[in-house]
């Protein structure tokens, strides 16, 4: 078997009978014991339940019509260790969480669920989630499978290593500055943040800079995965507008000729690498090629020291409300959660009007001067394991300032809201992937899905493989 077929197709092999569920998680847990031992993805793992799933999975196959089966019945499927599985302990990559068990899924888990996948393990992330790099003092650190002395990216890290090795057909994975578009650029995957609020999880979390998604291996499983788990949600606050029929269905549209702006320059000031910038000429070329409107841009950012401040400002809290012991935090933790703290209410909120300003005015072209704008995902190759702490000796924050090269041209997607995707259309001399990013306009998530879908049959990407695989 296969462990490269995606997870739309095991899911039409299981449904046809032509493979048992437990046939794919015995093939996917071998894989994790062969391969994580030197990469490092899962954080957590329960090997006995995920057999007994399986089996459940495998009986319900023998008992339901095809028809009735939900559509990733039995297809595995890890989460990311800041979200809550019930029956499982949520670490947040962090020693100052609990190692006990929690009572019930959180809502994005809990459609998985629903879809049918069985849960494989919790990846690997960052402490909290704050860094480009899945690195922490609980776990250690996870290595990039194309190579292990890279870092896989973070903060879904994890999530990416196992999607690239092939210890998972797909995985969840959430975006709060990058953290999907990254681990894809660092892997070699599709990795789509969707609109803001287009998938819910109960809360608004850091003013909805945040939101779960998947890293996947194909345009299709990131599409079909969307529509699992980007469905409103009649008890929360807010809610992006449903797509006129299922972004599964809307990806195999053609785009048809679109209007698209290219930039390389980094919304804040630093050198690009020029692998990176070699890879964002091939990729406009690639578009022009497929009769797009090619044409370079610049990135309106106004004020950009007032929108860093505004966005740090939000991004210090990335603890609050987590059942964490504060003392136990990592000392870059400890010094974000310390800022947090020591800010009064009225300039929190303050900086959270300035970046709904701001962002309007970054927002507007689109639409009007454009429908989609390419960027590089990063600004850098995948860095070294473990270079994201220098500096931290003298000043704790060191570690989240050396993430701006990783984070500068993702994470105004995020204070802004818009759907942008990274995908796998660049290669260094020395083999690492590159990921080109895509930005659209509002709710124009179905937009990148089909020039993903364009591209991806214009330039295969899938059938390559990393050196631990």
């Amino acid at each position: 078997m296969d462990a490269f077929r995606s997870a739309t197709e095991w899911a039409d092999a299981i449904r046809a009978r032509a493979v048992s569920p437990v046939e794919v998680a015995d093939l996917y847990l071998e894989r994790m014991d062969r391969l994580d031992p030197e990469l490092n993805a899962f954080s957590f793992r329960a090997d006995d339940e995920v057999r007994a799933a399986a089996k459940a999975a495998a009986d319900a196959v023998v008992s339901t019509p095809a028809d009735e089966l939900p559509p990733f019945h039995g297809v595995p499927l890890p989460i990311k260790d800041l979200n809550n599985v019930a029956g499982w302990p949520t670490s947040y990559g962090s020693r100052g969480a609990s190692a006990d068990p929690v009572a019930a899924d959180d809502l994005v888990v809990a459609r998985f669920r629903a879809a049918g996948f069985v849960f494989t393990g919790k990846t690997n992330t960052p402490e909290l989630g704050t860094i480009s790099f899945t690195e922490n003092d609980r776990f250690g650190a996870t290595r990039n499978p194309w190579d292990t002395t890279r870092t896989p990216g973070g903060s879904s890290g994890g999530a990416g290593a196992a999607v690239a090795s092939g210890m998972a057909p797909l995985a969840h994975a959430s975006d709060g500055g990058g953290s999907i578009r990254i681990p894809s650029s660092c892997n070699g995957l599709v990795g789509l943040k969707p609109s803001r609020n287009r998938v819910p999880n109960g809360v608004n979390a850091i003013e909805g800079f945040g939101i779960s998604g998947v890293v996947a291996r194909t345009v299709a499983d990131s599409a079909a995965a969307l529509d699992i788990v980007g469905r409103p949600d009649p008890l929360g606050w807010y809610n992006a507008p449903p797509p006129e029929a299922p972004f599964a269905d809307l990806a195999k549209r053609s785009p048809g000729r679109l209007r698209i702006g290219i930039t390389s320059t980094p919304p804040l000031a630093m050198p690009v690498d020029p692998e990176v910038l070699a890879a964002h000429a091939a990729t406009a070329e690639l578009l022009a090629g497929l009769g797009h409107d090619v044409f370079p841009v610049e990135l309106t950012m106004p004020d950009v020291d007032l929108f860093v401040q505004s966005f740090t400002t939000v991004w210090n809290t990335a603890s609050a409300g987590l059942p964490l012991e504060p003392t136990a935090l990592e000392p870059l933790n400890r010094a974000l959660r310390d800022l947090g703290t020591a800010l009064d209410s009225i300039s929190y909120v303050e900086a959270v009007y300035r970046t709904q300003l701001l962002s309007r005015i970054i927002t507007a072209p689109f639409g009007e001067r454009f429908d989609v704008l390419l960027t590089p995902t990063m600004a850098c190759l995948p860095p070294p394991v473990g270079s994201v702490w220098a500096g931290a000796d003298a000043d704790p924050v060191m570690p989240l300032l050396n993430c701006f090269p990783m984070a500068v041209f993702t994470s105004v997607w995020n204070v802004t809201g818009l759907p942008a995707i990274s995908l796998p259309l660049g290669r260094s001399a020395s083999g690492l992937p590159i990921g080109m990013q895509f930005v659209a306009g509002a709710w124009q998530d179905a937009v990148l899905l089909q020039l993903a879908t364009q591209l991806e049959s214009a330039a295969p990407w899938a059938a390559v493989r990393p050196t631990v695989s």
